[in-house]
């Protein structure tokens, strides 16, 4: 979509026709070709932004990118405006932010599985996140819980192996869907410490916990908000949290490499990453940044994430660059080791 006219190039143009002689205008020829490309870089932005979503409104990825848009809305003195692109895994609004023109206009707020996983499951995902994208900050991490239903009579990960290696074959774990990170992270953990456990798909988080604390289903991993309400009330038990370190909303819980499983595998590059389409401005993308680094680690975004079971993050585009060029190698290794495959 074009630019509109900024006032500069206006004023430029107006006063070139009033003077209306050419030795004038060859004199000034150079700096009014020039300054219609000045005045775009100065007035960005001139318009609104677009943050697409790709997910549904209301799930924690949604309430970040809102939460986002709010504070970096109005030091650029324009409205930042969510479009929720939900659809193939993520991967049908990942696509439209890799084709959209490199303005700086519009931007992606992603969860992992359309930027991480998603390249590496599908055949066809219609873009490279390496080449077609540029990291603006990676915003927050996202830990997963191993929970177990009050009927596994097992209070440590070591505890629980020993359990289920017994039942070999004879268990199943669920998953908030096929092909997600807590889908291959337990089929992980299954192929690699020979529980051989049966896959049971649930079409989101809620079935999924509720599940485990109904004690239709003995374990499974999933996001710290979805499963710290039932676990403080007791409906559910935490065995250990993936990633590096522990997490607020259970300071008790032992990551997974302190729990006995020191596999790199539990430590993916994990929560929502912003980006924008890989040719934008180097002078858009470094305001963009810090922006987007001052807001996510001010203290109101991140008591706010703490509620949701996320930690922020904030720490700008090459260290965001730097954990998603890590990843792949792992990302390989888990779909392979764990088997996960998708239609």
């Amino acid at each position: 979509m074009p630019h509109p006219s900024a006032p500069g190039r206006r004023h430029a143009l107006g006063t070139l026709g009033a003077l209306g002689t050419l030795g004038t205008l060859g004199g000034l020829g150079a700096a009014a070709l020039l300054a219609p490309r000045t005045a775009q870089a100065q007035a960005w932005p001139s318009r609104p932004l677009t943050m697409v979503v790709p997910a549904p409104p209301g799930g924690s990825t949604d309430a970040v990118a809102r939460t986002l848009a709010e504070q970096i809305g109005p030091p650029l003195g324009q409205s930042v405006i969510v479009d929720n692109r939900a659809g193939a895994s993520g991967m049908l609004g990942t696509q439209l932010v890799a084709r959209a023109a490199p303005d700086g206009y519009t931007l992606l707020l992603s969860h992992l599985l359309p930027i991480v996983y998603a390249p590496q499951l599908f055949t066809k995902v219609g873009y490279d996140v390496a080449r077609d994208f540029a990291f603006i900050t990676q915003v927050c991490s996202a830990d997963l819980v191993l929970a177990v239903g009050r009927d596994v009579p097992a209070t440590t990960l070591k505890e629980f192996i020993a359990w289920a290696q017994a039942r070999r074959g004879k268990l199943s774990y669920g998953s908030y869907g096929t092909g997600s990170p807590g889908h291959m992270m337990a089929a992980y953990l299954s192929q690699t410490r020979g529980l051989d456990m049966n896959h049971v798909p649930y079409k989101g988080e809620a079935p999924l916990v509720q599940d485990i604390a109904g004690g239709q289903l003995p374990w499974g991993f999933a996001t710290v908000g979805a499963l710290a309400p039932l676990i403080e009330a007791g409906r559910a038990r935490a065995l250990a949290v993936t990633g590096r370190q522990r997490v607020a909303q259970l300071p008790a819980v032992p990551t997974m490499a302190e729990a006995g499983a020191p596999d790199p595998e539990f430590n993916l590059f994990g929560g929502m990453a912003l980006l924008v389409p890989a040719a934008t401005p180097a002078a858009v993308r470094a305001r963009l940044e810090t922006l987007s680094q001052a807001a996510v680690q001010s203290a109101a975004m991140k008591a706010r994430f703490q509620v949701w079971g996320l930690r922020a993050v904030g720490d700008g585009a090459a260290a965001a660059r730097r954990r998603f060029d890590e990843s792949g190698p792992l990302v390989a290794r888990l779909i392979k080791v764990s088997g996960v495959t998708v239609e």
